[in-house]
Formats: structure tokens, C-alpha cells, sequence
């Protein structure tokens, strides 16, 4: 597909329907700040224009976003907009010098509990505040007061403002339920619907107020009169919040595609340009937002021009039409903000955060970004965060199970310090004397001083007539120190080593695999249990079809480093792929479920050296003869269709087999469609098993390249 066909297929429609989204957003958020309407277009037009040329996160529109509006309405009252916006051209200038120091990925150090946390509270400030306008009063001077009086705006008489607001929230909530098109968002189809039927009715509410020539009236920045720390501190403020705010939404939005991925300091440097460009002409602040990012994306957008072309759509709208905005309720923009607000306290990350032990850091940005202040509730946030992480480094978890009677298996996981000696020496001392103990260590870090404690134990213990057992999981501290060299001793992880290495660890007591078993619930089955739960109930969603051989040396989750849900995968002698119609029908059955109903982007086949089938291959194309290969097996492999270009390299011969495979995935209809539409490219992978190095085949040549820069040395 050309450049020009991409654009006209894929960035022009999404431009329009990103354009689409961000005029009623842009007002809102202009509103909520105590800004002039103006600005907020401003901003989404800068925004659109120059973050999307300059930025380095192509498929990111930028633009004025919730997160900032507390701060803007802080700043605003404080130094007027005209002040407001010589601070954020200074804010611009101080996000391009730490784009060009190389400081882009330092932002992300906040812990994102207290990100997250922040723009909790942020929304709920934004929603409590914009409430009352909705319901026919003005906002109070803070949350609290807003909270304090929000009975009595409910409780008291309201206007039509109210159930235009209303109906405003209904779309909001039920229009992606309902209706699945793209080009008619939610937020677009609430503001002309309610508008509309304003202006119908002939309602009697406070609508939006633009400037008659907006390009006269746009405001200059002055600089603030007010004490220079004043202004440092709202300038560092914008920037920094504005900067971590973009960056993560880059971050999320590098997770919607398979495009190029984000250089996050150009993408500071082009926020940077943004603001300044922004305050010079009188906007609001800019940042990457993740609402219209995440619509750009699945609308198809490709590159970089869909999000500058929005940027156009918007100033020619402003110019052309802005009589048509100032139909617009403002009533009807307070819900839409409402909505807005309330959406940055996202139940999926409170869930998360609640299994990841973060939820204090959470609740504790969030109530004080809402009872105080953005800066107050950020301290607030990273000070918990610092306290939970001194709290779980000096933790441990200790666990004891009688097994059999006289058999006991105590198990100490995570972080033991000399902070928990007396807790350890009190759960050890809880043991009855005399019985079998097993000591099953998984410790990240174990210092001398708990060491001395385990010690001295198992030599009292002992001393009583007990037998105590030391083992340990993942690593070797304990053993270590008893040689001598806590730290400094390597060994390799169990999940790695084959059955036949570990069968001693359990006394040969039984099987192998047995044995396997019983050390994935001991050690593994903690650890991925909620992933598992998750996928459990909400189903598989593979990111690709991984078609690979069924030797046991292959181990396609390890040498890929995937997980539970990533890989869907099909295993067979050869890693052959039989052309669509052949005798046999499992693999087809396979890539029709995997591309028409898991909707899967990617097929991959990966082959290996030293493959037995490839060698079988070779000789019957060499002309050997008394093959003792079944009939069956015989049968299968002569669908892979291979022909080999040189029968003297062996490697060649298993890339030629993996090239000859892709060519069998297009005889597929079912693949054809999916890859002719976009939705879906194959590739083809060599694992060398010697040198554990996987390499890219070349879809053209069949020759194997090695995939990572670092294998390639």
C-alpha cells in the first residue's frame, strides 16, 4: 500500500473522527479551568499541529486533558490567564531541556499508584465541581466545599440546565453500548443531540461564548506579578505533571499497535514545542492524551498525519463556524466533564493495584489531591509509596504446615532481614521438638543476621532430637552463607533445568514429573495464580499463533518470554503447515479458529536446529533408501512441500522448510482475507538450540537473520 493510499484509507478518517471528539472535550476542559473557551481550542489546535509533527509518539494526539484542569484553575486564579500563559510557554521551554538531556524515561520513576492515584483525585475534583454547574449553580472554591454544598444543589430547584445535563450523561454511558460506529462517538452524539433539542425547545440556559474574530482576540502572555518562587513552582508544576502525564500515555498507547514504538525524550521535546508554541498564543496546556490517542489507534490511524490533521480540522472549524458552538449549553459541556472526570478512577487499575499491595499509595494520592492539593497529594502519595516499599524489603511471609504428623514444612518467602529475627525465632519456636522439619526458602535477599538466626535454630533444634532440612527455591543464599560467600554464588533457576536434573530434589521419592508437579504448586502456582484467575474468567486472548515443532528441546513460552494467554499454539512434527485442502485438517482447524474467532494478528512459524523431521526430509529429497519411517508418518511429513536448495547445510534446509510453510499459510482463504485487510502478517523464526539464539527468515530469501542486535554480536 502507498504512503498516499495509507493516508487516504487509514489518517484521514481517523483525523476526522479524533477531530470529532476533542471540540466538545477541548470546551469542557477550557470551562472546568476557568479559561477562556478559546483557549482550550487553542491548545487542541497546537496540540494537533505541532506535538504531532514534532512528538516522538506518532499515533499520540495531544491536546488540553483533564489532568492539568486543577492545576490550570489553581494557576489561574492565582495570575490571571494572561499569566497562565506565559507560564506554560515557560513550562514548554523546561519539558524541551529535559526532552534534550535525555531525561524522558527518568519522568516515568513516579510510581504510577500515585500517577494513577492523582488523576483519581483530579477526577473526582473535576466531576464534584462540575456537578453544580450542571445542576444550575456555580462551583465552590474547593472540593471539600463542593462535597459540603452538593445536598443542597440537589435538593434545591432546577432548571432545564439540569435535565439537558441529564440526557448528556445517558448518551455518554449508553451510546458505545448501543452503537458500535466509529465516527459517531459518544461525546460528539451527546453535545449536537442535546443541543439541539436546546435549541428547540427554546431553552433559556447559558450557552458558549466565543470571540467574534477569534484571531484578534486571542491573548497575549504577560508575565506574572508575583514572587519569583511563586511562578517557579506553577511553572515546574505544569511541566513536570504535564510530562509524566504524556509519557505514560505514550507508554499505553505503544501497547495499542504494532507500529513503531515511542522515543520518549523527542516526545518531550515535542511537548515542550507545543506549550510554548500554546502560551504564546493563549492556550491552555498540552499533553498526550490517552482518551483521543486510544481513538486514533482504532480508527486506523497509521501515522503521524492523522493527529496533525485533526488540528487543522479544529482551527478551520473555530474560524468558519464558531457560531455553531455558541449553541452549545454549557450545562451540557459540565456533563460531558462530569463523565470525563469520573472515568480517570478506573476500577480495572483499583483492582490491580489492590492485588499488587499499592492500593494505600492510591488512596492516599487521591484523597489528598481531593482534601488538599495536587502538590500536597502528590507528597502525600510518594511518601506512602516510600513507606510500602521500606515495609515489604524488611517483610517476610512465614508459613507453617504440619504435612504428616511429626512432619512439618515451614515455608519463608520473600525479603528476610535482621528486622525479622525475633519474629522468625518466635514462629520457629512454635514447632513441636522432636518432629521432621523442612525449611523451603524462596528469598530474594537473606542478610546475616537472619541467617545466624536459622542457624542457631537448626543447631538447637537438632540438639533436641529434631531433623531440620534446609531447601531452597530459585536461589541459594542460605548455602552461600553457610560456604562463606553470601552473594556470590550462581546457579540455575529450577523452572529451567530438565526433569532429569532435579529428580534427586525429592529423594527420588517419585516420578519425574511427579516430582515437576508437585515444585510448580510449591513455588510457580503462587505467583501466576491471578493471572490465571483473570484469564479463567475472562477468557483467552492470544496475541499470535505460534506454529512450532513438538520436539522436547523446544520450549516455545521460554524461548520467547511469554506467559499464561500469550501464545496459541500448534505443535507438530516438522512444524508443518499442510496446504489448505490436504489430507489433514488439525492444523486448519487451528488457523481458522485462531484468525476468525480469537482474531489473532500474527502467525509465526518457528523451526529449529537439528529437526529430525527436516533430516528425514533431506534424505528422502537425497534418495535414501530403506527409510524405516511409518506409514503414517511417512504420509505427513510429504505435505510440507519443501524443496531444499542445498542438501549439504543442514540449517539452510530447516529455514527453507520454515519459508516453504509460509507459502503453505497463504493457500488458507481464511489467512489471505485477514492479511489483504491489514488485520494480520506472518512471519517465520529459527531457534539454534546450541547457541539458544532465535533468528527472523526472511519471507523472501528463506535466509535467517539473527532477531535482537545483541544476538547479532
Amino acid at each position: 500500500m502507498s504512503d498516499l493510499t495509507q493516508f487516504l484509507r487509514r489518517d484521514l478518517p481517523a483525523s476526522i473522527v479524533v477531530f470529532l471528539i476533542a471540540i466538545p472535550l477541548s470546551l469542557g476542559i477550557a470551562a472546568a479551568s476557568g479559561a477562556p473557551l478559546l483557549a482550550g481550542l487553542v491548545a487542541a489546535v497546537v496540540g494537533g499541529i505541532v506535538a504531532g509533527a514534532l512528538g516522538g509518539a506518532p499515533l499520540q494526539v495531544s491536546g488540553p486533558a483533564a489532568g492539568l484542569t486543577v492545576i490550570v484553575a489553581g494557576t489561574v486564579a492565582d495570575f490571571g490567564f494572561a499569566g497562565t500563559a506565559a507560564i506554560v510557554a515557560v513550562a514548554g521551554l523546561v519539558q524541551i531541556a529535559l526532552g534534550v538531556s535525555r531525561l524522558g524515561r527518568a519522568a516515568l520513576a513516579l510510581s504510577p499508584a500515585v500517577v494513577h492515584g492523582m488523576l483519581a483525585g483530579i477526577g473526582l475534583v473535576i466531576a464534584l465541581s462540575q456537578v453544580h454547574v450542571m445542576l444550575g449553580g456555580a462551583p465552590q472554591s474547593s472540593a471539600w466545599r463542593n462535597m459540603l454544598d452538593l445536598p443542597g444543589q440537589i435538593a434545591g430547584h432546577h432548571s432545564v440546565t439540569t435535565l439537558l445535563g441529564l440526557g448528556t450523561v445517558a448518551i455518554l454511558i449508553f451510546w458505545p453500548r448501543l452503537v458500535k460506529a466509529s465516527l459517531l462517538p459518544a461525546a460528539l452524539v451527546a453535545v449536537v443531540s442535546m443541543t439541539a433539542l436546546a435549541t428547540a425547545i427554546g431553552a433559556d440556559v447559558t450557552r458558549v461564548q466565543l470571540p467574534d474574530e477569534p484571531l484578534a482576540e486571542l491573548i497575549r502572555p504577560t508575565w506574572p506579578d508575583a514572587p519569583m518562587r511563586e511562578i517557579t513552582v506553577a511553572v515546574l508544576t505544569i511541566a513536570i505533571v504535564a510530562s509524566v502525564e504524556s509519557l505514560l500515555s505514550a507508554v499505553a498507547v505503544d501497547k495499542l499497535h504494532d507500529g513503531p514504538r515511542a522515543n520518549l525524550n523527542r516526545e518531550l521535546i515535542g511537548q515542550g514545542a507545543a506549550n510554548t508554541v500554546s502560551g504564546m498564543l493563549g492556550g491552555l496546556p498540552v499533553t498526550g492524551v490517552i482518551v483521543r490517542s486510544s481513538t486514533n489507534v482504532a480508527a486506523g490511524a497509521r501515522t503521524r498525519g492523522s493527529a496533525i490533521l485533526h488540528g487543522v480540522w479544529i482551527a478551520a472549524f473555530v474560524l468558519l463556524f464558531a457560531g455553531l458552538m455558541e449553541t452549545i449549553p454549557m450545562g451540557v459541556l459540565a456533563a460531558v466533564l462530569i463523565v470525563v472526570g469520573l472515568r480517570l478512577i478506573s476500577l480495572a487499575q483499583i483492582r490491580t493495584y489492590t492485588r499488587h499491595r499499592e492500593l494505600p499509595t492510591y488512596v492516599v494520592t487521591a484523597a489528598g489531591v481531593v482534601l488538599t492539593d495536587l502538590l500536597t497529594g502528590v507528597a502525600l502519595g510518594m511518601i506512602t509509596a516510600a513507606i510500602m516499599i521500606l515495609w515489604r524489603l524488611t517483610r517476610s511471609e512465614i508459613r507453617l504446615v504440619e504435612q504428616a504428623p511429626g512432619d512439618w514444612l515451614v515455608t519463608i518467602s520473600g525479603t528476610l532481614s535482621f528486622v525479622e529475627s525475633a519474629r522468625l525465632s518466635k514462629e520457629l519456636g512454635n514447632l513441636p521438638p522432636g518432629a521432621h522439619v523442612e525449611v523451603e526458602l524462596h528469598l530474594d535477599y537473606l542478610d546475616h543476621g537472619a541467617f545466624e538466626t536459622i542457624k542457631d535454630w537448626k543447631s538447637g533444634y537438632e540438639r533436641t532430637g529434631g531433623s531440620v532440612r534446609i531447601r531452597e527455591v530459585h536461589d541459594s543464599w542460605f548455602h552461600q552463607a553457610t560456604a562463606g560467600r553470601l552473594g556470590d554464588g550462581k546457579r540455575t533457576p529450577r523452572l529451567i533445568g530438565s526433569w532429569s536434573r532435579w529428580q534427586n530434589m525429592d529423594q527420588q521419592a517419585r516420578g519425574a514429573m511427579e516430582a515437576g508437579i508437585a515444585e510448580f504448586e510449591r513455588s510457580v502456582a503462587p505467583l501466576v495464580r491471578p493471572e490465571l484467575a483473570d484469564l479463567a474468567r475472562d477468557g483467552q486472548r492470544p496475541q499470535q499463533l505460534f506454529i512450532t515443532c513438538a520436539d522436547s528441546r523446544l520450549v516455545p513460552n521460554m524461548i520467547t518470554a511469554s506467559g499464561p494467554g500469550d501464545l496459541f499454539c500448534v505443535r507438530n512434527i516438522g512444524n508443518i503447515v499442510p496446504p489448505y485442502g490436504a489430507g489433514d485438517t488439525s492444523v486448519g482447524a487451528a488457523i481458522e479458529y485462531a484468525v476468525d474467532v480469537l482474531g489473532i494478528d500474527r502467525i509465526t512459524v518457528c523451526g529449529h536446529s537439528g529437526c529430525g523431521a527436516v533430516r528425514a526430509l533431506m534424505n528422502d529429497a537425497a534418495g535414501s533408501t530403506g527409510s524405516s519411517l511409518g506409514p503414517s508418518l511417512t504420509g505427513w511429513l510429504a505435505q510440507s512441500g519443501v524443496r531444499f536448495g542445498d542438501l549439504g547445510d543442514e540449517e539452510r534446509c530447516c529455514t527453507d522448510n520454515v519459508y516453504q510453510q509460509l507459502i503453505n499459510l497463504r493457500t488458507y482463504p481464511t489467512v489471505r482475507a485477514a492479511e489483504a485487510a491489514g488485520r494480520l502478517r506472518l512471519s517465520g523464526m529459527f531457534f539454534d538450540l546450541t547457541e539458544a539464539r532465535m533468528y527472523a527468515v526472511d519471507p523472501i530469501r528463506g535466509e535467517a537473520h539473527p532477531i535482537s542486535a545483541k544476538s547479532a554480536v
